[in-house]
């Protein structure tokens, strides 16, 4: 039977996306919706969007933009960069592309050209940050706020959890979907290290950049499949740490 996993942050740890897509068992008739942030951190940032792309061959990929991505794109097109992306992971996807040819770069900078803002299926959202309008993501009026806001998540953390869907107190951001996926804040930062649920939301992102695992949640049945610690796979590395 095909399943769909939303599998969190990667920041460059292809070795733990291998490891998990293994304990997986995927399948190619398995959907996986990537929700962004795809490099910066460690080495195999550049490796980790050559493997997507592969793996986009084999298995059915929908692809969300990242924050990290947009600024890795807006180097690779331009060669626009500040010091705040080279402190958070910026450098690492820096080295990744010194040994990568015209053709290949081309090729990726397509693929971040490709990614999604958001993405919407059986009344559930899927985006790396968050939206702001109360009308729901399709009227937002800017695109950045998909891959940086953090409003979403930090309202949802400081719900009264006694508030349920039709209140009047209920977020209207909230109500326009049975469930919502987001990576973008680890949940590292309120002491978890496996996929958190408020209210409606799901963060799947479990801190790769730094000391925790890729993460992937089955849609549907909520099963929680997890690679090592990332920064175990890259021993001689600081990731963002």
């Amino acid at each position: 039977m095909a399943r769909t996993f939303a599998i969190g942050d990667l920041h460059g740890g292809k070795k733990a996306l291998i490891q998990l897509l293994e304990r997986i068992d995927l399948k190619p008739e398995d959907t996986l919706i990537f929700l962004g942030d795809y490099v910066d951190g460690w080495s195999d940032s550049a490796n980790t969007v050559t493997y997507l792309i592969k793996l986009a061959r084999q298995n059915s990929c929908i692809f969300i933009r990242g924050n990290h991505d947009d600024l890795a794109q807006r180097w690779l097109e331009g060669g626009e960069m500040n010091e705040k992306w080279l402190e958070h992971g910026g450098q690492s996807s820096i080295d990744a592309y010194r040994t990568f040819t015209p053709e290949q770069i081309e090729a990726h900078i397509q693929f971040f050209k490709d990614t999604l803002n958001y993405y919407q299926h059986d009344n559930r959202l899927f985006v790396h940050a968050g939206f702001t309008n109360l009308h729901g993501p399709d009227y937002e009026y800017s695109d950045k706020g998909f891959y940086w806001d953090r409003t979403l998540w930090e309202m949802a953390l400081a719900m009264d959890p006694s508030i349920k869907p039709g209140d009047t107190f209920y977020p209207k951001r909230l109500a326009h979907f049975d469930e919502i996926f987001i990576g973008h804040t680890p949940v590292t930062r309120i002491g978890e290290t496996t996929p958190v649920n408020k209210a409606n939301i799901w963060n799947v992102d479990t801190g790769a950049a730094f000391k925790g695992p890729v993460s992937a949640i089955n849609v549907i049945t909520k099963e929680i499949v997890q690679s090592d610690p990332v920064y175990t796979l890259y021993p001689y590395e600081q990731g963002r740490n």
